[in-house]
């Protein structure tokens, strides 16, 4: 770690006389005199042996699904063909076993992080996104809705928002589209649409190669704007960029489907960087932009908006809208617009990794029913808006955002895993500590429901 990063924000507790030079401190005291935290010279080790265990895990994961044909990868082109040979068929127990590995590798990473070099750091993460990114999509067939959505547009003249992917089932891609969408017209903003339409253009091999990159270089802005964040926040950016750059939530399940919610944390946290550097106008335009690829971070703006009270960010934020519906209206029609309609369509579906699902069952019930999809919506409004409140108290709007966006992944009853990574890059700027707990502690329990598996009795 340079000298520049071990030095006291503005405004923390000097460094005591008694303290090496250099040394981290923990509220005034260095690291070596606290029992949770080993010294300063085996953190970097032990750090850095951590981040090669993640990659380690990564590189197993990557080979393996890109030997043979495995359930856990989904039927698409053989992109990673140059791979084959490299590893053995993954199975659930390899990939278990390396994703419960790779957490272990992940949270001794943050546990060891202050005393992480910058470059180490940034060059873990980098390597964990270019393993995944040379490998075969991974856990989820939703990349390919993505490319058939934009080929229906450009090479059949057909409007996404009004037509599912079975209406060009002759299409390339439509083998690989998922059989529950093969109906359903794009939930997506008119943003990522049409950034979908030039990739189409490529081929299905070309556009599936354009999707990978631009999850990657997504994920890896998201990344780059939490720690421009962090240093603007006076903080050491080390810990807050490994919380996120080598979370199995964000690598195998994010970056290994190349989700397009990479694309809207992006754009969202350009919004909560530029709002933090006092540019309030265009960062309520990006985080429009962001809303725009996928509805869900909108609900951030109105916390900033009651947080700072600036006549800018409602300006940027109104004219984004302005400029956004009447492109949007122009290309796709009103259809692109009904927001509220997707939403409500994809709040329909039950996943067996929500929380309401596993919770119905705990209580002897088959599944969630509509009612409890109407408590849960209930719910999730009154705290939204309990937050609101505080926020206009004066809570942190970072923490009251990061709050919400958590709200919203536990009680909805459609939970991905790369949805709970919505309010992570809030959570680790917020001075509320409890929230990153609260954060870290969901995403805990689903890789412990992921790797169940591992320690249940065979019959």
């Amino acid at each position: 770690m340079s000298q520049t990063d071990l030095r006291p924000a503005p405004g923390a507790a000097p460094v005591p006389a008694h303290a090496a030079p250099g040394a981290p401190t923990v509220a005034g005291r260095p690291w070596g005199r606290l029992t949770l935290h080993p010294s300063l010279g085996v953190a970097r080790v032990l750090g850095g042996v951590f981040l090669a265990g993640a990659v380690a895990c990564t590189l197993l994961i990557v080979l393996d699904a890109a030997a043979a044909k495995s359930p856990l990868v989904p039927r698409q082109p053989t992109i990673a063909r140059w791979l084959h040979g490299a590893g053995s068929m993954l199975d659930y127990k390899t990939f278990l076993f390396a994703l419960l590995a790779m957490t272990a590798c992940y949270a001794g990473a943050v546990w060891c992080s202050r005393a992480v070099p910058d470059r180490v750091a940034i060059g873990a993460i980098v390597l964990l996104h270019l393993v995944m990114l040379i490998g075969p999509v991974l856990l989820s067939q939703d990349v390919f809705q993505y490319i058939d959505y934009g080929r229906m547009g450009t090479l059949h003249g057909l409007n996404p928002y009004t037509h599912g992917p079975a209406a060009v089932h002759t299409d390339g891609v439509f083998r690989y589209v998922g059989k529950v969408w093969h109906f359903t017209p794009t939930v997506y903003g008119p943003v990522f649409t049409l950034l979908s339409y030039p990739l189409a253009l490529l081929g299905v091999d070309g556009a599936l190669w354009g999707m990978k990159v631009l999850g990657v270089a997504s994920s890896l802005a998201t990344i780059t704007f939490v720690w421009l964040c962090a240093r603007r926040l006076g903080r050491n950016p080390v810990p807050s960029a490994l919380l996120i750059g080598v979370n199995p939530l964000l690598i195998i399940y994010g970056v290994g489907g190349s989700h397009n919610d990479l694309l809207m944390t992006a754009l969202m946290m350009a919004g909560v960087w530029l709002v933090i550097r006092d540019q309030d106008g265009r960062g309520g335009a990006a985080i429009v932009a962001s809303a725009a690829v996928k509805a869900t971070s909108a609900v951030i703006l109105p916390f900033i908006l009651l947080g700072r009270r600036r006549l800018g960010l409602v300006s940027g934020s109104v004219i984004a809208v302005v400029v956004l519906t009447l492109v949007s209206y122009a290309i796709f029609g009103a259809h692109s617009l009904d927001v509220p309609s997707a939403l409500k369509h994809q709040q329909n579906f039950v996943s067996s990794d929500s929380f309401p699902n596993e919770i119905a069952h705990l209580l002897g019930y088959p599944g969630v029913f509509p009612v409890d999809r109407l408590l849960l919506r209930v719910a999730s409004v009154i705290g939204a808006l309990w937050l609101m409140w505080r926020t206009w108290r004066g809570y942190e709007w970072i923490s009251a955002a990061a709050w919400t966006l958590l709200l919203v992944a536990v009680t909805t009853t459609w939970l991905l895993p790369w949805y709970l990574l919505w309010g992570l890059p809030l959570a680790v700027l917020s001075r509320d500590r409890r929230v990153l707990w609260a954060t870290a502690a969901v995403s805990a329990l689903f890789i412990v429901h992921q790797t169940a598996p591992l320690f249940s009795p065979t019959s």
